[in-house]
């Protein structure tokens, strides 16, 4: 039978770390650019591609629909997959490396917490210092040719076949960097074997900010268009396998 999740609105969170409420420490380093930190970096960062190759065409049954060559951009997609999601915008980016904009919560994760700041992870923060260190963070990488990915749904639905509200907030540093905007927009279909589907993954993009418009209204188009071009390729969506439906009150 089918996987069935209720939710009370698009902010509920199926997936919780075991320190769901674990917080960044005052000496966070957002930018790591000594030798250990770079060789550790290139260690488990290539280690996890691999891994992540293997997990993604094999387990996933991933499809990229068409590929872009993505360079110093900013990447949205939606939040489907806990795991997946590290993996699909890494490999759409190959060669170029990149750095994610996780929830501090993922540091909780025993063992893996701890591998995250060689992986490209760069987490939110509650704090101004902490949240214009991430900005930093974030002009730096996409000034090195680096992509930076972000979620703007924030919450992983598992296979969720739709795209959820998000606010235009993210977008302010495609404004900020004048960097370009792609997007990843992953869906389902039915495979010939088994229950789990295949994956297929658009990629859109370039979107810019233009050059005419004030800060917060650029901010605005960016994500407008962004949402709309998500919505249209999660059409192509054909399978559910695991079925949301709203709680009634």
């Amino acid at each position: 039978m089918k996987r069935i999740r209720y939710y009370s609105s698009y902010e509920d969170d199926f997936i919780e770390s075991k320190n769901q409420e674990y917080k960044i420490p005052d000496g966070y380093r957002w930018i790591r650019n000594d030798a250990l930190s770079r060789i550790l970096s290139t260690l488990i960062y290539g280690a996890a591609v691999i891994f992540g190759s293997i997990y993604s065409f094999l387990h996933l049954r991933l499809r990229y629909k068409e590929r872009k060559k993505l360079r110093g951009a900013l990447i949205f997609g939606n939040h489907t997959q806990p795991v997946g999601d590290i993996f699909i915008p890494a490999l759409a980016s190959l060669p170029t490396g990149i750095y994610v904009v996780v929830s501090p919560a993922n540091y909780g994760i025993p063992i893996i917490g701890r591998l995250l700041p060689y992986l490209g992870a760069l987490p939110l923060s509650d704090t101004l210092s902490g949240t214009r260190k991430l900005s930093e963070a974030i002009g730096e990488h996409l000034r090195k040719g680096k992509n930076v990915v972000i979620y703007p749904e924030a919450h992983v639905w598992e296979y969720y076949t739709g795209i959820r509200p998000f606010s235009e907030s993210s977008f302010r540093f495609a404004v900020k960097f004048r960097a370009p905007v792609y997007c990843t927009t992953v869906t389902y279909k039915k495979g010939r074997f088994g229950k789990r589907p295949k994956t297929e993954v658009f990629i859109d993009g370039p979107f810019y900010a233009g050059e005419t418009l004030g800060a917060k209204a650029a901010a605005k188009k960016l994500r407008d268009e962004v949402y709309e071009t998500m919505r249209k390729r999660s059409e192509n969506s054909t399978y559910e396998y695991i079925e949301y439906k709203k709680r009634e009150n």
